[in-house]
């Protein structure tokens, strides 16, 4: 069991304030900064030692079993390996289970890590580790920043796009139901835009994008234009940082709310349906369609949160199989159409776009979930939370395709090789967008806080 350090518990929650009436202004307030918080923009050095401009994070939060996935156990015993059997891929020796047909095609642009550890049981501190790349206190799960958002801080927006955005950006694991998607000391105008909604749904629309009813464009440039007398009217006095601020924000929510470009990025409607169907229609592969157009666009990090099942299954990963969650068989339930195989068609067609399109030589793309499960299935047919041992994977951005690193025993219960934990990983994006971990930056209370602590890249480049 990995130690925990100390966390730093500094809750504070900047209220989006109906600053303006037409909606807009929390896509705004999320996604750039205002008041005095200026971004720090990348350094020289950085930026020649990036080999990514993009982030694509594939988050599964719920522990995301790695025996019926990337590290099938062709060998254990038959009460560990089951049925689900292990398929070639087209890289000679590497492996994975049969469910992921389409990214074992895909697995010569994979780094897999397979001895993955996050050193705890617990969704809640699994999750706000992955998240942060720091090992905090069970009491300090929201203290943190998401390394989305310390990313948008240091390399700034793209395109006009938000900094860090999250699709849909809705799981709220629990109970007590919790946000994980924080910004902490860091700031709000650092928080992560969530898209909330289904991009498979007719009509998806961006929330606090669209004008709010009865509010038209016609409308809208009047109001943009009464501000503007108003602050006409203020020209010779001293306007405090905290008045700019809120101009910036003004007018940031404008451009938002007006600019066809991020417009067009959102809208997945335009996609044909050969391509809905690459993808799958299920909420992974729509919500992975709508990412490449973010990517497409030019956005700096986007975020794909499967989330969690409520009405199907509950947590869709979190398979106990326990009375209540209505899941059959693990070895049954790996094989639901919208359980492996949907994950396992959505991200092989979003790499594949990526490739062909020739954005994945510096688009990072990288898969997380915060642990594995057990070896044993347990009496109910499920397996269990196990923070010993899971997968994760690179690829893109200069990582090397084609690859495994890290193993785990004969069951896949613990690591015989050199266990990476979840600031391991962390740290491997850093490196791969130039970002400097032990830059340090002021908390709320003014003390120099350094990006990541603890974490070492891991070897895939």
């Amino acid at each position: 069991m990995a130690l925990r350090s100390p966390g730093r518990l500094t809750p504070f929650e900047w209220h989006r304030r109906d600053l303006l009436r037409f909606g807009g202004v929390a896509l705004a307030s999320a996604a750039y900064p205002l008041l005095n918080s200026p971004q720090v923009a990348a350094t020289p050095l950085a930026e020649r030692l990036a080999t990514a401009d993009q982030v694509v994070f594939l988050w599964l939060p719920g522990g995301v079993t790695h025996h019926e996935s990337f590290d099938p156990k062709p060998e254990a015993p038959q009460e560990i390996r089951g049925p689900i059997e292990a398929i070639e891929t087209n890289v000679p020796g590497i492996r994975f289970a049969e469910v992921l047909p389409h990214l074992a095609r895909q697995a010569d642009k994979l780094a897999v890590i397979r001895s993955f550890a996050a050193g705890t049981n617990d969704h809640f501190d699994g999750q706000a580790y992955a998240l942060s790349g720091r090992n905090i206190l069970p009491g300090g799960i929201l203290s943190e920043p998401n390394f989305g958002c310390f990313i948008h801080h240091q390399l700034g927006a793209r395109a006009g796009l938000p900094g860090y955005i999250a699709v849909p950006g809705s799981t709220r694991p629990g109970p007590p139901y919790t946000d994980l998607f924080v910004p902490a000391w860091l700031g709000q105008q650092y928080a992560p835009l969530c898209t909330m909604g289904e991009p498979r749904d007719e009509g998806f629309q961006v929330r606090d994008l669209g004008l709010v009813d009865g509010v038209s464009p016609e409308r809208l440039n009047r109001r943009q234009t009464l501000r503007q007398e108003v602050e006409a009217r203020l020209t010779g006095l001293e306007q405090s940082g905290a008045i700019e601020g809120v101009q910036r924000l003004y007018g940031r929510a404008v451009d938002l709310l007006s600019s066809p470009h991020v417009r067009d990025a959102f809208a997945i409607e335009r996609e044909t349906p050969q391509a809905r169907d690459k993808y799958g229609r299920t909420k992974v592969g729509q919500r992975c369609l709508l990412v490449r157009r973010l990517v497409e666009a030019g956005a700096r990090f986007v975020m794909m949160d499967y989330g969690y099942d409520w009405g199907d299954y509950n947590n869709l990963w979190d398979n106990h199989c326990a009375p209540g969650q209505d899941q059959p068989h693990m070895w049954k339930m790996c094989k639901v159409p919208y359980h492996l195989p949907a994950v396992d068609q959505a991200f092989a067609a979003l790499i594949d776009d990526l490739a062909l399109s020739g954005r994945l030589e510096r688009t990072l793309v990288v898969y997380f979930t915060e642990f594995g499960r057990t070896p044993q299935i347990n009496p109910n047919g499920g397996r269990d939370h196990w923070g010993y041992s899971g997968s994760i994977f690179y690829a893109g951005g200069g990582v090397q395709g084609g690859q495994v690193l890290g193993a785990t025993d004969q069951v896949g219960g613990y690591c015989k090789t050199r266990t990476w934990s979840p600031a391991d990983a962390v740290a491997t994006v850093y490196k791969a967008v130039g970002v400097d971990p032990h830059t340090t930056l002021p908390d709320r209370q003014g003390r120099p806080i350094a990006i990541q602590s603890t974490g070492e890249p891991i070897p895939v480049f």
